[in-house]
Formats: structure tokens, sequence, C-alpha cells
């Protein structure tokens, strides 16, 4: 692929590359890249020529890390990552705002990202995945990063400031329903401001009806990202395990609610007595649910035709382009892509970068370039097949979820407050 630009980027947390691939379509190249994970190393030491330092970021001085870049500090475009899910465990280290505290090798995975962004100074920033950010009312985890930012201007005289955006990655073209949390800054304390969605949910079907003044385009669907794969019969594609035979007596587009009394399939199952993916079916007409990283025997979404989803699909629905080659087993696999950002969703978000904190006006023409393109003639649902016979003797009356917080574990929850 060729660099609409050449900016310069470092990549902490990098994954299997989800990030790093959209960053690179809008016109950044990365300089260099820390990932501890061995298959996602091999996933990026396969595609791209990037260095990558394969070790602990909290092992990995900011120094070398320049020096590998070949970039002196301030120098950088942009540093972007996503810290794993527990960033805001050890929140007490933050609480005085005091930036020495970055350095303390008991720090979590923001802590270290910043004390990253303190010591290169770069002209952008983007963490992605920040646990609890996204709650309505809870914003003691911004108010941290905040406060550490205001520890790092005082002392570097920079006027970094946070951003939070929550997006939907099907609202801009991404064929798969992911919500995902941003903090975006600039050095010079530019705000992003909010980015518009391109795409929203419509009836493909029903084309006649649409506003023809709107702007908004349908959800790229599933069909549209992998309907054109020839259908995959590996062995490895096989449900396993005791609902297998299960999973063809389900609709396309539809999961285990379809067997409960309150489905149109035999109640096999109570209403909400399970979780949303099990037995989860994609639709050729929406976009894929959430790929989950470690999904059991059970864990949707599965094809349409009654199997997992291939590498290539996962890809695919993941906006991955198809020379890339995630390595691995088709576990190891799901695990990158599941933790991975829509490629396509980071291209938009480095466009918007580009333009708006870096003031990059060429940006103005340009297009995304990884979302599938849209398919007009999409077809009829597959045939569903007969409950099996394995499965009769659970039809009958299922008690119903009592609601929310009543579930059976409910009562072995022990209440926390607020630190």
């Amino acid at each position: 692929m060729k660099h609409r630009s050449n900016l310069s980027a470092i990549s902490l947390y990098t994954g299997a590359g989800g990030l790093d691939i959209g960053m690179e379509a809008a016109g950044f190249q990365t300089r260099v890249a820390v990932e501890l994970d061995p298959d996602c190393v091999a996933t990026l030491r396969t595609n791209r020529d990037w260095t990558v330092l394969d070790r602990s970021i909290h092992d990995i001085p900011s120094k070398e890390l320049l020096a590998a870049a070949g970039l002196e500090v301030g120098e950088t475009d942009l540093l972007f990552g996503g810290p794993p899910c527990q960033p805001f465990s050890k929140a007490g280290y933050w609480a005085s705002g005091d930036s020495r505290r970055l350095d303390d090798p008991r720090a979590d995975t923001v802590a270290a990202f910043l004390r990253v962004l303190r010591d290169t100074r770069p002209r952008a920033f983007l963490i992605e995945n920040v646990a609890g950010l996204a709650y309505r009312g809870k914003d003691e985890a911004l108010r941290l990063v905040q406060r550490t930012l205001d520890a790092i201007n005082d002392a570097c005289d920079t006027g970094y400031t946070a951003t939070l955006l929550v997006l939907n990655a099907a609202d801009f073209g991404v064929p798969q329903i992911r919500q995902r949390a941003f903090l975006i800054g600039a050095r010079d304390g530019s705000e992003l401001g909010e980015l518009t969605p391109t795409h929203r949910a419509l009836d493909r079907h029903d084309q006649l009806e649409l506003d023809l003044s709107a702007t908004l385009l349908p959800h790229t669907t599933a069909w549209d990202a992998v309907g054109d794969l020839a259908d995959d019969d590996s062995p490895e594609l096989r449900v396993r395990g005791k609902w297998a035979d299960l999973l063809p007596s389900v609709p396309e587009g539809r999961n285990y609610l379809h067997s409960t009394e309150r489905g149109s399939g035999p109640a096999l199952f109570g209403w909400r007595r399970r979780y949303w993916n099990f037995l989860l079916k994609l639709s050729k007409e929406q976009p894929a649910w959430t790929l989950t990283a470690q999904p059991g025997p059970a864990t949707g979404p599965f094809h349409w035709k009654n199997r997992r989803l291939s590498a290539r699909e996962l890809c695919r629905l993941q906006t991955m382009p198809d020379n890339y080659r995630v390595a691995g087993t088709l576990n190891a696999v799901q695990r990158q892509i599941g933790n991975a950002v829509p490629s396509a969703l980071a291209e938009v978000l480095g466009l918007a970068i580009r333009g708006r904190l870096l003031r990059d006006d060429t940006v103005t023409s340009l297009s995304p370039t990884l979302l599938p393109s849209h398919v007009d003639s999409i077809p009829e649902s597959e045939p569903v097949a007969p409950l099996a016979a394995k499965y009769l003797h659970m039809i009958g009356e299922h008690t119903a979820h009592p609601g929310t917080g009543k579930g059976f574990s409910a009562a072995k929850r022990v209440p926390c407050s607020d630190p």
C-alpha cells in the first residue's frame, strides 16, 4: 500500500495491527511498534517491515523507542495504541496528578502510554479501548487522564488535552457493529471535535422509502464484506459441542431467542436466560455483530452456513486488506481479530487527526479506502433445518430471566462502592 503521506507514528500495544493498518491508509507510517504477544508479533513481522520491539512497554525506555523510530523528541506526528482493558486498576497511582508516577514500574498500561507521551511529545495522540470511559456519569477515569496530561503540560510546556469519542464502527461503514472508545488530543491543545456518522441502519429492500435528501448510506452488510468469497468447508470451521446440531434450526440473523416461548421456534430455553451471542448467526442483510476474542463452542456470530467464520472472513469483517495474513491457528486468529480495532474505522480517525489536528488541508480531497463496496443484490436467507431429534426432550415451559440484577448469580454478588 502506498502512503498518502509520510507522517511518522509510534505504535504501542500494537496487537495484530488493526489500528496501524488504518493509520497507514490515512498516511501515517509506523516507525516502531511495541507488542509482547508472540502470535501478534508474528503477524506484524509477516506483513510489514516495521521495527517491532517484542517486549513489555514497561521494560522499554522512551529513548530506545525514539532511537528505533529514528526520531527526536517532538518529531513524532502521532502516538497511538490500544492498552489492555485494565488500565485503571491501579488508579491510586494517578490520584495526585504527579507525572513522576508515570515512571513507577508498577504503573498500569495507560500510565505507561502517557509516560511515552511525556518523553516523546508527539504532535497528536490516540488511546483506544480505555475501560470505564464510556459509562454515563462515570468520568473518573477521564479526569485522571486529564490530570496527568495537565502535569505533563506543566513540566514540558505542552498543551495536551483529551477528547473522548465513543463510536460504533458500523456507523462509519464497517461491516460490524462494534463500539469503541477513543481518547484523542494534540500537543497544541487543538480538539478533534465530533465525527459525524456516514452510515445508518436502513432496509435495503425498501429503497423507495429512503429519504432522497439524506446523506447517510445504509450500513455495510456482512454480505458486502464476505459474499464474494467461496464457501469454506474446512474441518476446522465445523461447529462442535453440545449445541452444534441445534445451530441449523436457528434462522439467519437470529440467536437462541428464536427457541424460546417469545420466539417463533420450539421453546427450548427461558427468555434471556443465555448470553446474547449464544447460537448467534450472521444475517446477509446486516452488519456482523461484534467479533469476540475468545468465543466458546456455541458463541457466535456464526456464518449463515452453520459454521465458524474463516480467518479471511474474520479479516474482511474487521476491514483488514486481503493481502494481510494473521498468523497462527484459527483460535489465535480469532483472538487477534477480536482484540483489534476495525482498520477502516482507524483510517477514518487517522484522516480526521491529520486534517483537524495536524492541519493538513489535502485531507479534504481524500476518502476512506478500506471499506467494502456496496453490493446491490443480496441472496435470500438460508433455509432453516428442522429441530434435531436430540433436542425434542427440551421442549416445554422455561422461566424467563427475572430482570436486570435479579438473575441466578445476583444474590452472590458483593456490593461495591465507588472509590
